[in-house]
């Protein structure tokens, strides 16, 4: 039985996944890590999280989870991880798949350095696959080409892995990610949260030939990257912001050629898994409340991220859900053991 905890840092094995990725499997951890540069925030070492008696080692027992890595969001990335981790039962069995534009090796010291024992592995996205595609958005920083990166993951990630778990980097899990990591798929290509009341009109009008106008947010979503590949499914995504580049369809950027090719047709999971929009809107970011139910994830997604809006000062209610989970060095909010 293969032992899965992968502990520290920092010899880096080089490998290539396709002529678009470049993996770095983090290896053993000896010596002293040093800091991160003056650019990268300072976080502090997160507690290190053990398996329960009932978890397995096995390769089958891993849970893959897949998001950016980037310097502009990396506190919204601690803090998702440390979520996670803290509310599974088991943390060990996590392997995260970190996707990110280009080289930036103060992130992967401060990832080591706050987390010592994370099992992860880091990605090199291509921006070039989308040279020309990517149109103007609502808000400049959909537009960029990291928050496209979701779309390739199955022409990123290794062949071994069948089954992954994107989530954005501006929310927190308050429940065990196997949960939602085990959903039966029930044939479907993807898994999330559905929503059949929004107003699709223009998203709907491009596509008749949907089952139903129904949305999902795609910073919460569960892969079968095995029937992505076989699918065709990243060609499809493509050809639709073509098509948006030679008329204008959708203004929300990496979301509606998702929405325009399996809205309707995936495996709609409990909303509770996907309290979203507690960032605003794509515009002001104002202030939301909490959706009426249970809730396992929080996100802020929409243009009022936390972290911003605590340092000024200026919280929203809903963002000192988030503090808790900050590791961010001069953070007065510190994690409750």
């Amino acid at each position: 039985m293969a032992s899965l905890p992968l502990f520290g840092l920092l010899s880096l094995l080089l490998t290539t996944n396709t002529s678009t990725a470049t993996a770095f499997a983090i290896g053993i951890r000896h010596g002293i890590i040093r800091k991160p540069s003056s650019n990268v925030p300072i976080f502090r070492e997160a507690p290190a999280f053990r398996n329960g008696d009932i978890c397995g080692y096995s390769v089958s027992d891993r849970i893959h989870i897949a998001m950016t890595l980037d310097a502009n969001y990396l506190r919204g990335t601690m803090d998702a991880v440390l979520s996670i981790l803290k509310h599974s039962t088991c943390p060990e069995n996590v392997v995260f798949h970190f996707l990110w534009g280009k080289y930036e090796p103060e992130l992967l010291v401060s990832i080591n350095s706050t987390f010592p024992y994370l099992n992860f592995r880091v990605y090199r996205f291509d921006s070039n696959r989308i040279r020309g595609k990517i149109s103007k958005s609502i808000r400049q920083a959909l537009d960029q080409p990291l928050n496209y990166a979701r779309i390739y993951l199955a022409d990123i990630l290794p062949a071994d892995v069948k089954r992954v778990l994107y989530l954005d980097s501006d929310l927190v899990v308050v429940d065990d990610i196997v949960k939602l990591w085990e959903v039966d798929l029930e044939g479907k290509v993807l898994a999330a949260p559905e929503y059949c009341h929004a107003n699709l009109q223009s998203i709907s009008r491009a596509c008749s030939g949907q089952t139903k106008p129904c949305y999902f947010n795609t910073g919460v979503m569960v892969v079968d990257v095995y029937k992505w590949r076989q699918g065709g499914y990243t060609q499809k995504v493509e050809e639709w912001m073509t098509v948006q580049k030679q008329k204008t369809i959708y203004s929300l950027g990496s979301l509606p050629p998702f929405l325009l090719v399996l809205a309707g047709n995936i495996k709609a999971v409990n909303h509770r898994w996907n309290q979203h929009g507690l960032g605003g809107d794509n515009l002001e970011g104002r202030c939301r409340s909490l959706h009426p139910g249970p809730i396992s994830l929080l996100h802020w997604s929409g243009k009022g991220k936390p972290w911003l809006r605590l340092d000024s000062r200026k919280p929203c209610i809903v963002d000192h859900l988030w503090a808790p989970y900050d590791l961010y060095g001069s953070s007065i909010h510190s994690l409750e053991e």
